[in-house]
């Protein structure tokens, strides 16, 4: 791991603010989902399973915030995009699944054997 100046405990650390990005439920599904093409709102909502149409808008505002995904007309109508820095995620959150893969069924065991403790 890289060192960089500076405490991962500080509140205006970097680091901090990269984990407040990827640690939203849905900021990382909607930056997957907008990662090979810009998409409508309804497209959107219906290509991410379980996300409501108001936390959608929340989380694209969000990620508009930060300069991860940008709004723009498309024939009359809205899409949304990755900006080049939102793509620089893409990379992070190829690492992230493909830990999910090979390690969530045993997070699911473990949860499992928790449950039947006393």
């Amino acid at each position: 791991m890289a060192a960089y100046p500076g405490s991962v405990f500080l509140a205006d650390c970097p680091a901090r603010l990269a984990v407040e990005i990827i640690a939203d439920k849905w900021a990382v599904v909607v930056l997957y989902a907008l990662s090979r093409q810009p998409r409508r709102h309804g497209e959107l909502a219906g290509l991410i399973g379980g996300i409501s149409r108001k936390m959608l808008t929340q989380t694209l505002r969000r990620l508009q915030g930060y300069g991860l995904v940008e709004r723009h007309a498309v024939g009359g109508k809205v899409a949304y995009a990755l900006t080049d820095l939102g793509r620089t995620l893409l990379p992070p959150i190829a690492v992230l699944t493909e830990w999910s893969h090979v390690h969530g069924g045993a997070v699911a065991e473990f949860q499992e054997s928790q449950q039947n403790c006393p």
